[in-house]
């Protein structure tokens, strides 16, 4: 498993603690003391001090139990409010994301910035390089004037010795369609009518400031109570464990599922349908990855027609399960944010991430290599189980095929490429996260690890990381 940073291990301690109170039945009972089990007095604290750390984790509770912070009205009000009426929920939001504005450090605009490795040298390469002249050279020292700086980087680009640093935006920086941006507060709010839910403001975000609103509580409470429920789960998610897959799927029996199928079933039909789709057409793009159809419905609209309309594979997964167990509702386990927004369309009930999934199997005391070994009801070929990787899709399909990780900038130029009909293959699978499902932004295991558990993975990874 990857290293976390410490506000990732916060928020695993926090699911935990969640997963613990759904299990005992006692959720409203407890979960208003987590702030302060979790932060207790005497700790360092991350932040200015215990107390804001404390409405850190209230907030993300908060979204833990499928609630947007920014829909609160009264700061007294109890989370065990909250998971009363997340209890009794029977719809989801569709506002998948949320910004907590207690740990969000209102980060100042993207600037350059000059080091104190500045020599003050005779070139004056940055000054002359400046469109504005907003650098000047004082007492030996370059200073940049941020009210005439236009952000264009060309003073760092010709500076011999580094000194010129960009300060970024973390959150905006990562964003590929620039749907967090900075609110009449200073902090950072999101444009839901803009976010494709790709998750990557989620990673950027070195406070730990973004966070997805969960559905633990529908799900984990379920299981709990003993009510059947379907798991569908992804092919990344084997890749997660050093067990074997049969010993996953056990420990998903143990945590109380009815039925267990493999989305990447749903790959191998997927994979079918393209390869028909592709024998018409002249081109043809993925459809699997929602943040990058979301992508291109949205900026990249002349690519839109050259879009697989195959179904995804959690499409095709969810169908077979319904087929197959009549009636219960269905589960997906995800590596990403994105599917959850998927799952609104009806495919299927709920989405667990692997990190809740995690935290679920913790709470439960299971160990997933000390399972006994079962097969899932609906099982996969290699071939389908490979989609979690980058150039799964494309070597399932078997085309001429070019593969883009990534939705950044030098991912968005290579698209128009393609949608202006110049591109160089017929085939373009494009994932938005780097190097596949396996790196998404709710997995638990170090994406080089998981990639060498992918059975028939591709050599090496094509992707172009932007």
């Amino acid at each position: 498993m990857a290293h976390p940073a410490t506000t990732t291990r916060l928020r695993r301690e926090l699911l935990v603690k969640t997963a613990e109170a759904l299990r005992a039945g006692d959720l409203p009972g407890r979960v208003d003391r987590f702030p302060l089990e979790l932060r207790p007095r005497g700790e360092t604290a991350l932040r200015c001090c215990v107390h804001r750390e404390r409405a850190v984790l209230r907030y993300r509770a908060m979204a833990l139990l499928g609630f947007s912070v920014q829909d609160e009205e009264d700061e007294l009000r109890p989370l065990a409010h909250y998971a009363r009426d997340a209890q009794a929920r029977t719809s989801r939001d569709p506002r998948l994301l949320t910004v907590i504005e207690e740990a969000c450090s209102a980060c100042v605009r993207a600037a350059y910035f000059v080091s104190n490795a500045c020599r003050g040298c005779a070139a004056q390469s940055c000054a002359v390089a400046c469109p504005k002249q907003a650098i000047t050279v004082r007492d030996g020292q370059s200073a940049i004037d941020p009210a005439r700086c236009v952000n264009c980087g060309k003073c760092k680009d010709v500076c011999a010795f580094n000194a010129i640093l960009r300060i970024p935006i973390p959150c905006e920086e990562a964003c590929p369609v620039q749907a967090i941006v900075r609110g009449p507060s200073g902090k950072q709010e999101i444009r839901h009518d803009l976010c494709i839910a790709c998750g990557k403001c989620m990673q950027a975000c070195p406070f730990g400031a973004v966070a997805e609103q969960s559905e633990v509580v529908e799900v984990l409470g379920a299981l709990a109570e003993g009510r059947p429920l379907v798991a569908l789960f992804a092919p990344a998610l084997a890749a997660q464990f050093q067990a074997p897959l049969e010993h996953l799927v056990g420990a998903l029996r143990r945590l109380g599922f009815a039925g267990t199928v493999e989305v990447a079933a749903g790959a191998d039909l997927a994979a079918q349908a393209e390869r028909r789709e592709l024998e018409e057409a002249p081109f043809l793009t993925s459809s699997c990855c929602p943040a990058y159809t979301g992508l291109v419905a949205s900026r990249l609209p002349a690519l839109a027609p050259r879009v697989s309309t195959t179904p995804t594979p959690l499409a095709f997964a969810a169908k077979l399960a319904a087929q197959r167990f009549p009636g219960l509702p269905r589960v997906f386990l995800s590596p990403c944010v994105a599917k959850r927004r998927e799952a609104l369309g009806g495919s299927v009930e709920h989405v667990l991430t692997f990190e809740e999934l995690g935290a679920a199997l913790v709470a439960w005391g299971i160990e997933v290599d000390a399972c006994p070994p079962s097969p899932a009801d609906i099982p996969a070929t290699d071939r389908g189980r490979a989609f979690a990787a980058a150039g799964g899709v494309a070597a399932a399909v078997g085309a001429d095929a070019e593969v883009l990780c990534g939705l950044g900038a030098e991912t968005q130029r290579r698209l128009r490429l393609y949608a202006s009909g110049k591109g160089p293959a017929r085939f373009l699978e494009v994932m938005a996260c780097e190097g596949g499902c396996i790196a998404g932004p709710c997995t638990l295991a170090d994406p080089k690890v998981a990639r060498r558990r992918i059975p028939a993975a591709p050599d090496r990874d094509p992707g172009r990381p932007v």
